[in-house]
């Protein structure tokens, strides 16, 4: 058995993240990028961010959407999506809204910001509502919410055995072909509490995807000024030896017992959005530093790493005609 979660000097740090990167996507969706009619209930900050920051994020979540959708549509609903590292996250309620639905789907975080989602879930009848059915039960603790299909867990994901223990009490099948999402979170992992975890899913999932967004290219000038600020704000990247390239990024899955592992950087994921939706956010705002925009993209990244041989097509189709960003 693994020693019991120890609370790490940086984990506060990591924590806050969890509040910028929910204020950005506030910020996104108050002036029309995308829809969602659920982070506002997590989220009260009025912030307009810089433009730059609101088209990262679309991208963002356009492009993690996208995984999902391909893989629902390949499992018609039969399957699982636990969400590490959730934060704020809004998807569950978001896919209610929508012709998709799926036997169960786990959410898990530091106990800190579960029990501010499961305080804020539990005085709002509107996500209430959707997590319980006529006849569904909702069973609460601080940290810890269990619906019908739906879980949000307090967890330490450097445990390995206390995520097995959490998904054992929301009722995993480890058998139901499942994709794990990641948004900026294996970077803040220890590299080998990293593997443990990889290597972990790798052993107890048959069939699995991990779409993974984090940092990349991170052997330059512009990454070592984001990891000086981070580190500024008490914020170390105990993961950023896999986040030198495309090619660190897919090898760490590889190395960890997963079938196949893709990368495209966010440069790619951008052109991969289709042309007309791309002109309708272009049209939100323009871009002073349109520069800024393209080195952030060619900073960040969306991984698709998968178990067994059902889930090698889902990537990302680039158009090849485009060579850079309209930042104009």
């Amino acid at each position: 058995m693994e020693p019991p979660s120890t609370f790490h000097p940086c984990d506060e740090a990591v924590i806050a993240t969890n509040d910028d990167a929910s204020d950005c996507k506030r910020s996104a969706v108050r002036l029309g990028y995308w829809k969602d009619d659920y982070i506002g209930f997590f989220v009260r900050n009025q912030e307009r961010k810089a433009p730059e920051i609101n088209r990262g994020y679309f991208a963002r979540v356009k492009g993690v959407e996208m995984c999902v959708e391909k893989f629902l549509k390949k499992t018609n609903g039969n399957c699982q999506i636990i969400n590490l590292g959730c934060g704020f996250d809004t998807m569950y309620w978001r896919l209610r809204d929508t012709a998709h639905q799926v036997k169960n789907f786990i959410e898990l975080d530091f106990p800190t910001v579960t029990a501010k989602k499961c305080y804020t879930i539990k005085r709002n009848k509107v996500l209430l509502s959707k997590i319980h059915d006529e006849d569904g039960e909702v069973k609460l603790s601080p940290t810890d919410l269990h619906g019908p299909s739906y879980h949000l867990m307090g967890v330490d994901l450097r445990n390995v055995d206390e995520v097995d223990h959490k998904l054992q009490q929301a009722e995993i099948d480890y058998t139901l072909p499942t994709i794990f999402l990641a948004e900026c979170v294996l970077v803040y992992i220890e590299a080998q509490n990293c593997r443990n975890l990889l290597k972990w899913i790798a052993s107890k999932f048959q069939t699995a995807v991990l779409v993974n967004y984090e940092q990349v290219n991170m052997n330059d000038r512009f990454s070592d000024v984001m990891v000086s600020n981070l580190r500024a704000r008490g914020c170390s990247l105990a993961g950023v030896e896999s986040c030198l390239s495309l090619d660190t990024q897919t090898s760490r899955f590889i190395d960890c017992g997963w079938t196949g592992s893709r990368a495209w950087d966010m440069v790619q994921v951008y052109q991969s959005i289709t042309p007309s939706e791309r002109h309708r956010i272009e049209r939100i705002e323009m871009l002073d530093e349109g520069e800024l925009l393209l080195q952030l993209f060619q900073h960040y990244c969306l991984v698709v790493a998968w178990i067994g041989e059902l889930f090698q097509d889902i990537e990302i189709t680039v158009e090849k005609q485009m060579s850079t960003l309209n930042i104009d």
